[in-house]
């Protein structure tokens, strides 16, 4: 049922480079919930866009000149209202990509900023708009090995790192595994999880 409430401007990002992926599946499942409940969504497969993750030293500075994509990419998560990340975990790390998408859209001026006579020694506070994210994760790890021998670094990555930094305190983070040996049913049960989670935290 489609939501009464005014939609919220969602920003979706994805980053798989297999069309067939859990991973897209899982987009697929988030936005079609979001556009149930009448979000404006800002959706972006970077490997199909072909994001360019390199960061140029041109672009480091605050005021920096950004070339129209980028600015598009930033204006869209300074202005949105709750964020949803899709990735797997590879090497405890996000695809290379995404690494690169936050080097140069999460930015100073756009998620941060440092206080007056501060250099960038200190702590930032937070500028996006947006109170919740969702982080969702696929595997091929047990979640306790994840815990016990690498201690969840996409936890910290995420909530810590990034979103905390940048003033989004409600993250909500879900790792689906073991994907290599799941079956059918399971995906579909986990497809549900996430548009159960979109729906819950968007409604």
């Amino acid at each position: 049922m489609r939501s009464s409430t005014p939609g919220m401007k969602i920003s979706v990002i994805l980053a798989h480079p297999d069309p067939g992926s859990l991973n897209h599946a899982i987009a697929a499942a988030a936005v079609g919930e979001l556009r149930l409940h009448g979000h404006d969504i800002a959706f972006h497969d970077l490997y199909a866009e072909k994001f360019d993750p390199l960061l140029p030293a041109t672009e480091i500075p605050r005021e920096a000149f950004l070339p129209p994509e980028i600015e598009k990419h930033c204006r869209e998560i300074s202005e949105a209202e709750g964020i949803v990340i899709i990735h797997p975990n590879w090497w405890g790390q996000p695809p290379a990509v995404l690494k690169g998408w936050v080097d140069r859209i999460v930015r100073p001026g756009v998620a941060y900023e440092f206080l007056d006579g501060d250099q960038g020694e200190g702590i930032p506070r937070g500028l996006l708009k947006a109170k919740t994210a969702i982080v969702f994760n696929t595997a091929n790890t047990e979640p306790e090995r994840e815990i016990r021998v690498f201690g969840d670094p996409l936890e910290t990555l995420w909530k810590n790192c990034v979103f905390d930094l940048c003033g989004v305190k409600n993250v909500h983070r879900r790792t689906f595994s073991i994907v290599v040996t799941s079956t059918e049913d399971e995906r579909k049960e986990w497809l549900r999880e996430v548009r159960q989670t979109v729906g819950t935290l968007f409604p």
